[in-house]
């Protein structure tokens, strides 16, 4: 009998043709509740979900045939891993597929928030013809913190240094030698690096130790005028007290991709022209996606 494949989420076709190959039966049922995944999934070998569908000790309980899980992205932080590990189900991801679109979406909030983008091109849609009131700053020069230099951070790392940005970070488990191959001048303490950089990006996993790990004291410390971006996961940055400093100008500009409960239908950023916020799309790309889904494919069958 051909092993079962539960795809809960939409991957690139390039996968699904790819596991149907190599003869596994492959059913797509989307936009499944908590409960109506517990009921389907005994029947499965393998599960393969995105950052949508959440791997809860309730959901492995009751996967009677579970043998892996495929993340079809860089994380697995939906994913209950103790829970598996104890029942000797195998847990895969697909670690650099969309290393390159988070990077490129990291320098393109940077550039939109230091040039004004988002609120110049509004202002041309409402028939406007504004120029001073959008003067930006260039990005040459500037000091860029980068917190964890991964993967991702060091691809931003390179495109910064791209455009002449002074480089310093915080990561406690990069190495001086890597940091210094990266052109990154690598601190030891969170506290060292807030007031010396115009722009902050953080490029970490969520966990007990990074979550709200920028609160009012962080902000506090920044420099005037500082722009801060997350492409990473929400909760990193206290959104709550940011918004109170966006306010009062002290950090210039926020700009998010991810938040802490997705999907995010309002916050208190929501309202104030300085923050730029997309919709969690920093890995929507098409290649992005092609590559999850051969990545992802290759671990499962792999695996099973």
């Amino acid at each position: 009998m051909a092993k079962r494949v539960l795809v809960t989420e939409r991957i690139a076709d390039e996968g699904l043709e790819a596991l149907k190959r190599r003869g596994l039966e492959v059913d797509v049922r989307l936009d499944l509740a908590p409960e109506q995944l517990i009921e389907a999934i005994p029947p499965y070998d393998a599960i393969i979900v995105r950052s949508a569908t959440r791997i809860t000790p309730e959901v492995i309980d009751a996967a009677e045939n579970l043998k892996i899980i495929g993340r079809a992205g860089v994380t697995v932080d939906n994913i209950n891993v103790d829970a598996a590990t104890a029942k000797g189900i195998i847990v895969c991801n697909a670690p650099t597929s969309n290393i390159v679109s988070a990077a490129e979406h990291t320098m393109g909030l940077l550039l939109a928030a230091a040039r004004n983008i988002p609120q110049a091109n509004a202002s041309m849609h409402a028939g406007e013809w504004e120029r001073s009131a959008f003067t930006g700053t260039e990005l040459l020069g500037k000091t860029l913190a980068i917190f964890g230099l991964g993967r991702v951070g060091e691809l931003v790392a390179q495109r910064a240094r791209a455009f002449g940005m002074k480089l310093i970070a915080y990561d406690p488990y990069c190495s001086l030698e890597r940091a210094e191959h990266l052109g990154v001048r690598l601190y030891d303490s969170v506290d060292e690096v807030l007031p010396l950089a115009d722009f902050i990006t953080v490029h970490l996993p969520k966990t007990a130790e990074t979550t709200h790990m920028f609160g009012p004291d962080q902000y506090a410390a920044m420099k005037e005028g500082v722009v801060v971006v997350n492409t990473a996961r929400g909760g990193i940055y206290d959104v709550d007290s940011l918004a109170d400093f966006v306010a009062a100008g002290k950090v210039r500009a926020a700009a998010l991709d991810v938040y802490e409960d997705e999907p995010c239908h309002g916050s208190p950023l929501h309202a104030m022209e300085s923050a730029l916020l997309t919709p969690h799309i920093a890995a929507v790309t098409h290649e992005a996606q092609a590559r999850a889904g051969r990545q992802i494919a290759e671990a499962v069958w792999a695996g099973l």
